[in-house]
């Protein structure tokens, strides 16, 4: 399917698919209250900067961590509300992950995107409920899944009525605590009529590759970002925190925020060449 068939995804005062790469950016994890409204207004000034059109993101809670010992989050409704007020404030939308159908019920009253997780993606009803608030759905296909596999989920979807859903790539399991991101998915998940964003972040991760945690190569994000563009994905989803190395989840694989704003402009000039 060429890129001009393609539906626009309206997210807030943005749209997936226009003239500009939609950014989803934030850090990995609410890590307190503090926190989240300290870095959310920098990396808005980072983006306004460069002309970025971005949704703020950050999970509430991380419900799949490797260790039982591991930093979690908050409260779903807590977390939600917090980031709603963060959107309202700064004018951006939003988004975070969701796990069940009761945290997509109390997610679909705050949040603009909701975000189903790579392990979670054919849970047919966690899809339902995400649909069924009406809000913008982002999938992001499973580490295990072939990118034409991804037709069944988009099916899914539109059965429940909701036609405003994204899919995004992550990257595909290559051996053991390995993830290998290949280019040629963003077309062929096109091809089924969908958006797709690439998540940069994620797609270095090593996933528990240090035992009680996720390692990662988060200096090669922005190499990856930069393929991905290039290869035609209409967004990047990537996670930045002010001290990676002090991030309570998921550091290795974060881009340093003082980088951001140089990374978003190269980002931006790539896909302006492509679309041109």
């Amino acid at each position: 399917m060429s890129e001009s068939k393609l539906s626009e995804i309206p997210v807030g005062p943005h749209k997936l698919g226009g003239d500009l790469p939609l950014f989803i950016l934030g850090p990995c994890v609410i890590e307190s209250e503090s926190f989240i409204r300290e870095v959310a207004p920098q990396i808005k000034e980072i983006a306004d900067e460069v002309g970025a059109p971005f949704v703020f993101k950050a999970s509430y809670d991380k419900a799949n961590r490797s260790s039982a010992h591991s930093f979690r989050g908050m409260d779903c409704e807590e977390g939600c509300q917090l980031m709603a007020e963060i959107g309202k404030e700064l004018g951006v939308p939003v988004t975070t992950d969701i796990h069940t159908e009761e945290q997509a019920e109390i997610a679909g009253k705050y949040i603009d995107i909701l975000q189903i997780p790579a392990f979670l993606c054919r849970q047919t009803d966690l899809l339902k409920a995400a649909a069924d608030t009406g809000r913008v759905v982002n999938v992001k296909k499973g580490q295990f899944l072939a990118p034409w596999d991804v037709s069944n989920i988009a099916e899914k979807l539109r059965s429940f009525g909701n036609p405003n859903f994204f899919l995004t790539e992550r990257g595909s399991s290559f051996g053991y605590n390995t993830l290998v991101a290949d280019m040629r998915s963003i077309p062929w998940m096109q091809e089924t009529g969908c958006r797709v964003v690439f998540d940069a972040t994620h797609s270095v991760q090593r996933p528990g590759g240090n035992g009680t945690s996720s390692g990662g190569d988060g200096y090669l994000a922005p190499v990856l970002a930069r393929s991905a563009v290039a290869a035609g994905c209409d967004g990047v989803f990537m996670e930045t925190h002010p001290n990676p190395e002090k991030a309570l989840s998921d550091g290795p694989n974060q881009v340093p925020l003082d980088q951001l704003g140089g990374v978003l402009k190269k980002l931006i000039s790539i896909y302006q060449l492509v679309r041109s």
